[in-house]
């Protein structure tokens, strides 16, 4: 438990290096162009492109989320956004000049089930039109279980896609009320059972502990029904509550919230019961049967990561396409506008809606390639490091290693098995800017 209270402080996720609130070297619209054109120059006829397509649309607000959604039950919304999606996508196929190779794609929400399975062909088909999917392409969608009905699934399927994720977070009555989120086990089964009976090839489960009013034995109850109907994925990751940034949250306070000890029990208790039931640990929070395509790339060291969460595809280029989504060049990072209205009036006047970002230094660079292989390896190569400045960090990795939370050698550092509930501390000791500029406020969630 010493371990706990000592790296239980706030901390970045690193879905990006680096993170958000340290961009601070923007590209103008031109330099975001001719970025974005580059690396598809570069990257497409091997790596390909990746696409994110974020679809904010939910009936009603789950109060734990921290996505960037709109609430409302007016479906009169979902042509309007379908178009300027197809816009948007169609921006970027001019800038390439010719049709993309798309590996992956992806459906965030969000509720992307919020829209009718026929707005979500038209949305689908029309970026076909104008690109060409690999025969190999991983296309997925997120999706809640009360909103997912047979013919989204269906229509879903027909279009290419293979890969479902349901966000379950708990099953103890209580712990829904009090997110908003109330899904009754036999709901989950049922659409669990449809997408089997349709031949989806990979079901995951998002599931969260450190939720109000959760505790030990919710968690224990919780696994032992997804054990029963036995996912092929499943994040297991820790609530991040950032009242400041998400009000949603405030509907519930501090004290209602299970912390440190309590919390991290939850997480043991949790990965536990995972690893008994026949799952794997593949990288941070999530866990994977062992023949499951995921977990064949963690063994070949061919797991990669990006803004959508674990991936087999290790793309150089992600599209974002829809409100608040984030773009990566990997030289550099574009968020779309977060608001509806205004992503539809740049949209109209024909204009990319990027509205922030940040163009990599080498230095960036060097630290984004060693979290990500961290994050997605549990080891990563210092070679490089080690014949620059950055050799330095090495030092503040001494204290970790005494933990026995790594274990460093000349030129590699490796996550032991105790290491790997601290992660996102042990990339902290490689974040240069976070070292650099501390913020003075709390902007991250708590690492542990």
């Amino acid at each position: 438990m010493k371990l706990i209270e000592k790296y239980n402080v706030p901390g970045p996720r690193y879905t990006s290096y680096p993170t958000v609130p340290y961009w601070d070297n923007p590209p103008s619209a031109l330099d975001w162009r001719n970025l974005v054109k580059q690396s598809f120059d570069a990257h497409n006829d091997e790596d390909g492109v990746s696409i994110y397509i974020h679809l904010p649309y939910c009936e009603s607000l789950c109060t734990f989320c921290g996505c960037t959604t709109r609430i409302t039950v007016n479906h009169a919304v979902e042509k309007p956004y379908i178009e300027a999606l197809l816009a948007e996508w169609k921006l970027y196929i001019d800038l390439f000049g010719r049709k993309p190779n798309i590996k992956e794609l992806h459906l965030g929400g969000g509720t992307p089930t919020f829209f009718s399975s026929e707005n979500l062909s038209h949305l689908i088909n029309g970026i076909k039109e104008l690109s060409q999917f690999d025969q190999n392409a991983e296309l997925s969608f997120e999706a809640n279980p009360n909103s997912t009905t047979y013919n989204h699934l269906q229509t879903l399927r027909d279009l290419g896609f293979e890969r479902v994720s349901l966000g379950i977070q708990d099953f103890d009555p209580i712990v829904q009320k009090t997110i908003n989120r109330v899904q009754s086990f036999n709901q989950v089964k049922l659409v669990t059972d449809w997408a089997r009976g349709l031949g989806y090839k990979s079901i995951n489960y998002d599931l969260v502990y450190g939720l109000p009013h959760q505790t030990t034995k919710s968690i224990e109850t919780t696994i032992d029904l997804v054990n029963l109907l036995r996912p092929d994925r499943i994040a297991f990751y820790s609530y991040a509550h950032v009242p400041w940034v998400k009000p949603g949250q405030r509907s519930f306070t501090e004290k209602d919230l299970p912390e440190g000890k309590d919390k991290h029990a939850m997480y043991a208790l949790g990965k536990s019961m995972l690893i008994s039931a026949g799952y794997l640990e593949i990288g941070m929070d999530h866990f994977a049967l062992p023949d499951e395509e995921l977990t064949r790339a963690f063994r070949a060291g061919k797991m990669h990561r990006n803004f959508m969460g674990y991936t087999t595809q290790p793309s150089k280029l992600m599209i974002g396409l829809g409100v608040s989504a984030i773009g990566d060049s990997w030289t550099a990072f574009g968020q779309n506008v977060k608001e509806v209205e205004k992503y539809l009036e740049v949209l109209n006047k024909g204009a990319f809606p990027i509205f922030r970002g940040h163009i990599l230094s080498k230095e960036d660079l060097m630290i984004r390639k060693l979290i990500l292989d961290i994050m997605c390896h549990f080891k990563a190569d210092l070679t490089d490091l080690k014949k620059t400045t950055l050799a330095n960090n090495l030092s503040l990795l001494s204290e970790l290693e005494h933990d026995n939370l790594l274990v460093l050698s000349p030129n590699e550092i490796r996550i032991t098995k105790e290491g790997k509930p601290y992660v996102r501390n042990i990339c902290m000791a490689f974040d240069q800017r976070l070292m650099a500029k501390a913020p003075s406020t709390q902007i991250f969630s708590m690492t542990v």
